[in-house]
């Protein structure tokens, strides 16, 4: 039903013109309120980019807690629905559809041909090199040993970031499946961030673009998150976090153990997000290795149990994929709008316009 639309006219037709209009005023003041709630949020959410932008991310969530609930708020912002937590079996997970084996071991099948055909042509072009300038053995050894150098010192200065941000690049450029999954996979963690209640802070699709913006090899591409309370559970220095990080390091060295285990539920169900959109669109995922091993990881330091960790896995991974579903409309329309690289809070507004009440 369209607010302020044309009133059917078999419905006025018996009425007395003053009654008919009394009747329209209703719907005049619903539209309006409406047109005012619509605005209000477009506000407040320019805002939040602004305070996003100044790095003011104290403030921008504030901004957003403050504006949370209906009436023109923000409805979804932490108001998911989640399945309850307790140990699920295998069983279960597959009488909901859900195969872990073909997402919890991702591969990246598109990147690491790549890399492979790279390694091909560099050791042709080494020869080529070798037999057009006439190198003796000691001149090969040299220029071996010298390349040698140059990928240490991007692997254990550089985290791999330059040869990251050759392969990530060339994926985009030659691979439109590729830079479309990069998309989803994105889309799905600030989707499900956003619904599990941890602000957005900033996202990036391309490794080269991540580069422009920080300036730095060392920073992979990536959505980056606000979250005060577990800053200041975990004393962290820095405030944001991402899906690839996840503040992690610091808890490996803090061993925290999170209260009630609710920032751990939400970090858990984010951290699987991205493989999770992959598995729904694809049937498997390629992306998001790094995240799976930090997870595993940040169970190992708090000492979990192997039957411990499985059944956090188990209930992220069911409670991650139906939220999933549930929203898929909002999640297409998301991965549509970071395309085109819009800001947070106009993401924001793709999700709460594409997300009915009920549907919460």
């Amino acid at each position: 039903m369209r607010l302020g639309g044309p009133p059917c006219c078999c419905c006025f037709t018996q009425l007395q013109p003053a009654a008919a209009s009394r009747l329209r005023l209703p719907p005049a003041r619903a539209a309006n309120t409406t047109s005012d709630s619509v605005t209000r949020l477009r506000a407040v959410l320019e805002q939040v980019d602004d305070e996003l932008r100044k790095g003011n991310d104290e403030a921008a969530l504030s901004l957003v807690r403050g504006s949370q609930g209906e009436g023109g708020g923000l409805r979804c912002f932490g108001a998911a629905r989640q399945v309850p937590q307790r140990l699920y079996k295998l069983d279960e997970l597959k009488l909901n559809g859900i195969d872990t084996s073909s997402f919890l071991s991702p591969e990246d099948r598109t990147l690491g041909s790549i890399e492979r055909n790279l390694q091909i042509a560099a050791l042709l072009g080494g020869l080529s090199i070798s037999a057009a300038f006439e190198l003796s053995q000691f001149q090969a050894l040299f220029l071996f040993v010298g390349l040698l150098f140059v990928w240490s010192v991007d692997l254990i200065y550089l985290n791999g970031g330059a040869r990251n941000l050759v392969l990530d690049t060339l994926g985009h450029s030659l691979s439109q499946k590729y830079h479309n999954r990069v998309i989803e996979h994105e889309a799905g963690h600030f989707l499900i961030a956003y619904l599990l209640g941890v602000l957005p802070k900033e996202y990036t699709i391309t490794s080269l673009e991540t580069l422009m913006k920080k300036g730095s090899l060392n920073v992979q591409a990536g959505t980056a998150f606000v979250d005060f309370e577990f800053v200041e559970e975990a004393n962290c220095p820095r405030r944001t976090w991402t899906c690839y990080n996840l503040c992690i390091d610091y808890m490996f060295s803090l061993k925290i153990k999170l209260e009630d285990d609710q920032m751990l539920n939400k970090f858990s169900c984010i951290a699987l997000a991205g493989v999770a959109t992959e598995y729904l669109l694809y049937g498997y995922a390629e992306g998001g290795l790094a995240d799976v091993n930090k997870l595993d990881g940040l169970f190992k330091s708090l000492g979990f149990t192997q039957n411990k960790a499985d059944s956090q896995v188990r209930w992220a991974v069911l409670n991650t994929i139906l939220l999933l579903r549930r929203h898929e409309k909002a999640r297409s329309k998301l991965a549509e709008a970071m395309s085109s690289g819009i800001s947070v809070g106009s993401c924001i507004q793709v999700i709460e316009e594409s997300i009915n009440t009920e549907d919460i």
